[in-house]
């Protein structure tokens, strides 16, 4: 048994369910990262694309879409701590597209079918995904507001960096369109966080991409994290795919030479935006799991990390709210993460935070048992559930503690 408290055999055992997953075709490839009290274990397995790719490396480029949340999460805290932002404050000084809002009486009722919201929307309630409005589980055409919302092309769907507009034409469609709910209402999910992307932007008078370097980034050393990948690394960025329904096959969804993360783009997103590598996103979760500390530096303070990662979401919040059916019953939400309430499985340690990226990563940080464990696939989710290869990994991490 290692000084970190995990037994080589299971972490071998981990190791060949793992490989199954590229044998049988289902994932091209992938990274794994268990790391416990600074012992760090890899497994890098298959190619960075299906064919004749380059091998899978512990530095491949993954496109991780919606853990770009904890990281802009983390970014709005820098500013509370400064004093830029405030917790409760309403945004409106720095965003009036979004000043005096209307709701939709009902959601599936017409656009202009509306009443005054209650109150304004404030820090808090982007952080926790309580502004009311974000994305659902239906066709882009079940409801007016769905359809008016896709036809603005403001992020509705799966991340798509080249549809989007510049950050203030962004703000301005948005700000023409409803809320779909009274602010503080119900959790709703991802358009908070493109929000505080630029929030951030505005209240520190720089570009997202520059504060998230220089406050983020470069403290971290996250050195492959950006919105986009430069022409000297696309070889590490692997192809990105998604499961044709009706074949059952995997297709491309965005290449790496040409493809959509080749160059930057107009509107970086603070909610999918980002791409990374496994150590990178290591740098990040130790930071959080070492309550805000990396090396001799503090990017945030123990009270902000312990803020972000208590559950944010009163009892009828979770009773209206979820992403899949039964999501609450065991997670609560934090600022831009989840977190794990209830221990109702091997790796459902409660305390434990993070969250997943639907193009095929997945990051956890808990406290008690002093791990972060990360996996990076290049294949999307193809429902809001995580995939079997997604939740053998958590299992497989958690099986292998030792003591």
């Amino acid at each position: 048994m290692s000084t970190a408290g995990l037994s080589q055999a299971r972490l071998g055992r981990m190791h060949d369910v793992m490989v199954g997953y590229v044998e049988r075709g289902e994932v091209p490839g992938l990274v794994t990262l268990v790391s416990r009290r600074g012992e760090v274990h890899l497994n890098v397995i298959g190619r960075q694309a299906i064919g004749e790719s380059p091998p899978m490396q512990r530095d491949t480029i993954f496109r991780i879409s919606s853990m770009t949340k904890p990281i802009t999460a983390a970014a709005t805290m820098i500013l509370v701590e400064e004093c830029k932002l405030r917790l409760d404050e309403p945004v409106n000084a720095l965003l009036p597209e979004l000043a005096e809002r209307k709701v939709l009486k009902r959601l599936d009722g017409p656009l202009d079918d509306t009443v005054p919201a209650k109150r304004p929307i404030t820090v808090r309630d982007l952080l926790t995904f309580r502004m009311g409005f974000g994305q659902m589980l239906a066709p882009p055409d079940a409801y007016p507001i769905l359809s008016a919302a896709n036809e603005q092309q403001i992020g509705m769907g799966p991340p798509s960096p080249s549809t989007m507009p510049v950050p203030d034409e962004w703000m301005r469609r948005l700000g023409q369109l409803p809320l779909m709910h009274q602010p503080g209402e119900q959790w709703m999910y991802n358009t908070g966080s493109d929000v505080l992307g630029v929030l951030i932007a505005r209240a520190s008078g720089q570009p997202l991409e520059t504060y998230l370097r220089e406050r983020i980034f470069e403290p971290l050393e996250m050195r492959d994290t950006g919105f986009s990948v430069p022409e000297a690394s696309l070889d590490r960025l692997a192809t990105s795919y998604w499961t044709d329904p009706a074949s059952g096959e995997l297709v491309v969804y965005d290449e790496a030479r040409g493809g959509q993360w080749s160059r930057p783009p107009a509107f970086p997103s603070g909610a999918g935006g980002l791409v990374s590598t496994i150590d990178d996103y290591l740098a990040f979760g130790q930071m959080m799991l070492s309550q805000g500390k990396h090396g001799g530096e503090r990017i945030l303070s123990r009270l902000s990390v312990e803020t972000m990662t208590t559950n944010q979401l009163t009892p009828e919040q979770k009773a209206v709210s979820g992403l899949v059916p039964g999501f609450f019953d065991n997670h609560g939400w934090g600022f831009g993460m989840s977190v794990i309430t209830r221990r109702d499985d091997v790796a459902a340690v409660p305390g434990r935070y993070g969250w997943d990226g639907g193009m095929g990563t997945s990051w956890y940080s808990d406290p008690k048992e002093e791990m972060v464990t990360i996996l990076m696939t290049q294949c999307a989710w193809t429902s809001p559930r995580p995939p079997d290869v997604c939740l053998d990994f958590w299992t497989a991490a958690y099986q292998a503690i030792d003591d």
